[in-house]
């Protein structure tokens, strides 16, 4: 009688356990495609590629909530890339997110490492989703923009009548010196959005100079009506350096796309300067997406960068940071892709 017990027991408790596990979802995309580059180097320069990530980075991640009561919520989040076309990820194993936090009435705390605030407004100002080569992603990595905060502690407000307020602070975790500075960074963002119209700024402050820290600020713009789509903004890095010399690095994009039954057309414009050599380097990018399922879609696009004569500047996809260099000097990359988006 007693194990007859305890077995009606352990079978009541099973719902139970299944039901906790639900607060907890994985899911990923995996995106491939076949390409031809040429980064326009002097010779032969033209090559056939399969790829990783052309309209979205492939990705894998873990997220989970658990309610607390009184409207308060612990949650996590952790993100991994993969590369398709070879099935290795990056020496960082979840380095997209790593997250745990709490959200309530008050907004959302999260600590470890994620987007900073300006990453939102790049996000909500890039046509092309921060898809494809030519996305607003090459305004971040050395000597730019910083798209992650390690080390961070964060901060995203409810949104009240349309504004959203984001801050984060990530600590550099050095020990200030005469010739280094603590690496610590500080951001702060404030967005609106409202029946299709969007306008975000973000600024943050970067200790990374012993002659001064890097100030790295953006804007954007967005509006959608009916089956078209506006998007544009600007970004810049500013790094103060005790010689004098500006190197301030400066993006702009524009764009637009157009819907029409399971179809979507893009067109976007990029611009990147930097002060230091005069170089500039100016992109265009045109992709066509087809929507196969709510998860699966097929698409094609074509890129182009022409560099000026002190142009060093590449064609950046979501995949990497530098994913088609120049070849040299004043070259013009291009690439031609057509792939598959899968996403779980």
């Amino acid at each position: 009688m007693k194990h007859k017990i305890l077995a009606i027991a352990l079978v009541s408790a099973l719902p139970l356990a299944a039901h906790a596990q639900t607060s907890v979802t994985m899911y990923g995309m995996i995106d491939a495609s076949i390409g031809v580059e040429n980064n326009d180097a002097p010779g032969e320069s033209s090559r056939t590629v399969v790829s990783s990530g052309t309209q979205s980075a492939s990705r894998l991640g873990f997220r989970g909530t658990e309610d607390l009561g009184n409207g308060l919520k612990a949650l996590f989040n952790i993100e991994a890339a993969i590369n398709a076309d070879t099935g290795a990820t990056n020496s960082r194993l979840f380095d997209r997110r790593a997250v745990v936090g709490l959200q309530g009435a008050f907004g959302t705390v999260t600590v470890g490492r994620e987007y900073g605030p300006i990453a939102a407004v790049a996000g909500a100002s890039d046509i092309l989703g921060q898809g494809f080569y030519g996305t607003n992603l090459a305004a971040f990595g050395a000597n730019r923009l910083t798209r992650r905060l390690d080390n961070s502690i964060n901060y995203q407000s409810n949104a009240l009548n349309g504004f959203t307020l984001r801050a984060a602070y990530g600590a550099g975790e050095r020990n200030e010196t005469t010739t280094q500075d603590t690496g610590d960074i500080t951001g702060v963002a404030l967005e609106y959005a409202n029946a299709g119209f969007y306008v975000g700024a973000g600024y943050q402050n970067k200790e990374d100079l012993p002659s001064g820290d890097s100030k790295e600020y953006n804007f954007g713009l967005g509006y959608k009506f009916g089956n078209f789509e506006l998007r544009g903004g600007y970004m810049a890095a500013d790094p103060e350096f005790a010689t004098g010399i500006d190197n301030k690095y400066e993006q702009m994009n524009a764009g637009v796309s157009y819907g029409f039954g399971a179809s979507r057309v893009y067109l976007n414009y990029q611009q990147q300067e930097q002060e230091v050599g005069d170089a500039e380097g100016k992109a265009v990018t045109l992709a066509y997406t087809y929507t196969l399922s709510k998860r699966t879609n097929v698409y094609a696009s074509y890129a182009k960068l022409r560099n000026n004569g002190n142009g060093l500047f590449s064609l950046t996809s979501p995949a990497g940071t530098i994913a088609l260099p120049a070849g040299a000097q004043g070259s013009d990359p291009q690439v031609y892709n057509v792939g598959l988006r899968h996403s779980f």
